[in-house]
């Protein structure tokens, strides 16, 4: 049998630590170990028992958030899952917090609201699943996840790609697709690329409102412009568009322009923003003016869309085991047949740039 995944929920709030403590063990692999109202008290508890990840808020009394990762970093092996609001300090401390190694981002949970719940049964479990997975010893399959929702394909979203005509434009785009360990491997990859670079639409697993602040960190870093994708945005050199959480994001065409549309829909491969929905949009409106990318992230979100992007023409990529945190989503596309190419991070920017010149 799987073993079972063992959870401290680290938060000052009770009424916090009841609401993750009944969405996590909605699923039968999961098991919530502890719970501590702050870190000093959550210390004590790692002390004795370790727990195969950690959830923790980053703001709270007697020692922050940030604090207490640094050291459980440095004291004990524990993947650690930010769990923090959607205020724009909430935010920027959570993306900090990323940068110190913590694995993922959850959003504290709306109390009482039933849709949140309902979505989060399946958003927040899988965060805790690729988190336990991330750790390099802990690479190995994921245990089988009760159907808690149906898992729906970019069907919901549009069209499979046909036979549309009509390019009129030779301009080569970018799309990528990331998940767990993304935050920092889009970093690495968008420091890398000149200001002058092909325009690129980006799906990054991210909860609403934190994209926003992510878009700002990057643009603050790289060379090419970096901003949260808008409805209507249209995709040109020298510009990176993350597509908002909770929002799907595609890729359009009115002639010779390229733009997005950012709507709402249905969680797609248990996702919303879906790498899915993005790249079967770009095989619709881009096909061999598209190259695509998928990097680290647990799941198969992406593997679908990306063998319909090859399949029209464009040049795929995918990240290498190596270099991914969790190698579930570029695995899954290359078993299916969708990757031209495996790559190690750090090479795939100069790929990317040789394709579209």
């Amino acid at each position: 049998m799987a073993k079972v995944i063992k959870v401290m929920i680290v938060d000052d709030s009770a009424v916090v630590r009841q609401t993750l403590k009944e969405i996590l063990e909605m699923d039968r692999d999961i098991i919530v170990q502890a719970v501590a109202p702050d870190p000093l008290f959550a210390l004590k508890k790692l002390e004795t028992e370790l727990p195969d990840v950690i959830i923790s808020d980053v703001e709270m009394p007697r020692m922050d958030g940030i604090t207490f990762l640094k050291t459980v970093m440095e004291r004990f092996p524990v993947p650690v899952v930010i769990c923090s609001s959607k205020t724009e300090a909430g935010s920027e401390n959570a993306l900090r917090a990323m940068e110190y190694g913590a694995i993922e981002i959850i959003q504290k949970p709306k109390l009482g609201t039933k849709q949140f719940l309902e979505d989060s049964r399946v958003e927040i479990c899988d965060v805790v699943k690729a988190a336990n997975m991330s750790r390099p010893k802990a690479r190995r399959p994921a245990s089988r996840m009760p159907e808690v929702s149906q898992k729906l394909t970019a069907d919901v979203m549009l069209p499979k790609p046909g036979l549309e005509r009509g390019l009129e434009t030779t301009e080569r785009i970018v799309v990528v697709g990331a998940s767990t360990g993304g935050t920092e491997a889009l970093k690495e990859f968008l420091e890398a690329l000149p200001e002058d670079s092909p325009g690129i639409v980006i799906v990054q697993h991210m909860p609403e409102h934190f994209t926003a602040a992510f878009a700002r960190r990057l643009d603050g870093l790289c060379r090419l412009t970096v901003k949260e994708a808008e409805d209507g945005d249209t995709i040109i050199r020298g510009r990176a568009l993350i597509a908002p959480g909770n929002h799907h994001t595609l890729l359009k065409r009115s002639g010779a322009r390229y733009y997005v549309e950012v709507k709402d829909g249905p969680l797609v491969c248990r996702h919303r923003p879906s790498v899915d929905v993005l790249f079967r949009s770009a095989a619709r409106y881009a096909q061999k003016n598209a190259v695509g990318v998928i990097m680290t992230g647990m799941g198969d979100d992406g593997a679908r869309g990306m063998k319909e992007l090859h399949d029209t023409g464009a040049y795929t990529i995918a990240q290498d085991e190596a270099t991914s945190v969790v190698f579930g989503m570029p695995n899954e596309a290359i078993k299916m047949g969708g990757v031209e190419i495996v790559l190690p991070l750090p090479k795939i920017f100069e790929e990317v740039l040789r394709r579209t010149r």
